[in-house]
């Protein structure tokens, strides 16, 4: 099993709304009823009722003294239905937040939020942060869709943060992961798309969301993301162990991918080595198994008193002098005119196994023209080879032409090659 922390129910987002200032609410802001006449230019006239005026001004005296916040609030529903211009619904609704924000009172003050936002009269430099402030709020009371729809306004306002990340944790809130995930997508591309890294808690947040509810195509679209954007151990272990999980791949492709494991550095457990030696097989790749023994051992991840492993060893140290002594004839058996497809593919695994990529290239090249060929294996194998040469923008376009059971393991290799190469490369959809 890959190890992916369970992820919380719900993400706790800090509402950053301790004063009135981090939502663009100052005592600036805060209408003024009885201005000083003066000849500097004055912003815009606001149109207050006069009934609302007359509602207003004593409940905001006492917030602006702090004498009686309990009599204030008892006196909030008649400054709000006084309320009958736009300038009255945002006087209303900042008077509102106040009044919760002094008592602490929350939902107060996203009464208040919500009808300033209603009114259509928060400036344009709040409206982004005002419309995720609340999101928030909304998040956080569990009200799902009143939490979209201010995330959504705050996107479409500009809003850089994590405005999108909000909207697909209310999917997840209700066990909607697939939904979830197609908005966490866009919130990836428009990130991706302005040239900004993805955040790794989007990541992380997906590639949970995904593997909890079983979701394939996704689980090995966001682990194969985060390797490429977030190379480690773990998260290469991760990519490679999910595709395990869901594929159940065996033998010819399970060595392809165990090939992956050990250049990324992925190898994480005894069980990893021991499938490595297993698909490799002793008697078919000898060298390229004694070179997995001595790294497993080396990482202190094989025990010298297991069998399975010591008969292998013993195998390949056995096979390998024989083996590297007929090379020539195999290579002179592939490179004949009458060699076949099967010919041709073998001396390429094999001079692959030898760390000998460059004929192996050349052999599998030799393959892919012939009748009968297994064409999958042979392009995964030949982007292998080009990998180990360097040729990393041929290997790309070698692996984007896989079809079939092997096409995500050579997607999650060409993340690997872009990963060598420093550019970018888009994950399985």
């Amino acid at each position: 099993m890959p190890k992916i922390r369970p992820a919380a129910s719900r993400l706790a987002f800090a509402v950053a709304l301790a004063t009135t200032a981090a939502v663009g609410m100052t005592a600036a802001a805060t209408p003024a009823f009885a201005q000083k006449k003066g000849k500097e230019q004055e912003a815009p006239k606001a149109n207050y009722s006069k009934a609302f005026i007359a509602a207003y001004q004593p409940v905001s005296k006492i917030v602006t003294d702090g004498t009686d916040l309990a009599a204030a609030k008892a006196q909030l529903p008649a400054v709000t239905a006084a309320a009958e211009t736009p300038d009255d619904k945002f006087a209303a609704g900042q008077l509102t937040f106040n009044v919760g924000a002094k008592s602490s009172d929350v939902p107060l003050q996203r009464q208040g939020l919500d009808m300033m936002l209603d009114s259509g009269k928060t400036p344009a430099g709040d409206l982004a942060r005002n419309s995720f402030a609340a999101a928030q709020l909304a998040y956080n009371a569990k009200d799902w869709a009143a939490a979209r729809t201010r995330a959504e306004q705050a996107v479409a306002a500009g809003y850089q943060g994590d405005a999108e990340l909000l909207i697909a944790e209310t999917y997840f809130a209700q066990d909607q992961a697939g939904v979830g995930l197609d908005a966490l997508d866009k919130a990836i591309a428009r990130k991706t798309a302005a040239g900004e890294k993805i955040p790794d808690t989007w990541l992380k947040r997906g590639l949970s969301q995904a593997y909890q509810g079983k979701l394939e195509p996704q689980s090995l679209k966001y682990s194969a993301l985060y390797a490429q954007n977030y190379p480690s151990k773990a998260s290469w272990g991760d990519a490679i162990a999910i595709q395990r999980n869901f594929r159940n791949y065996e033998g010819q492709e399970l060595l392809d991918l165990m090939r992956l494991a050990m250049r990324a550095d992925a190898m994480r457990t005894e069980r990893d080595y021991v499938d490595y030696i297993e698909a490799s097989d002793a008697r078919r790749f000898p060298g390229e198994t004694q070179r997995v023994i001595e790294a497993g051992t080396a990482a202190g991840m094989l025990k010298s008193g297991d069998v399975f492993v010591n008969e292998a060893r013993t195998i390949a140290s056995n096979r390998v002098k024989a083996d590297m002594a007929e090379l020539p004839a195999l290579e002179r058996d592939a490179r004949a005119a009458s060699s076949t497809a099967a010919t041709a593919m073998s001396a390429g695994d094999v001079f692959l196994s030898y760390n000998q990529p460059a004929k192996a290239e050349e052999f599998y090249q030799m393959a892919l023209g012939k009748t009968g060929v297994d064409t999958a294996r042979v392009l995964t194998r030949l982007g292998i080879a080009q990998v180990d040469q360097g040729k990393l923008a041929e290997a790309q376009a070698t692996f984007a032409k896989v079809q079939g059971e092997r096409q995500p393991i050579a997607q999650l290799w060409s993340v690997y090659a872009a990963q060598k190469a420093g550019t970018a490369v888009a994950a399985a959809s």
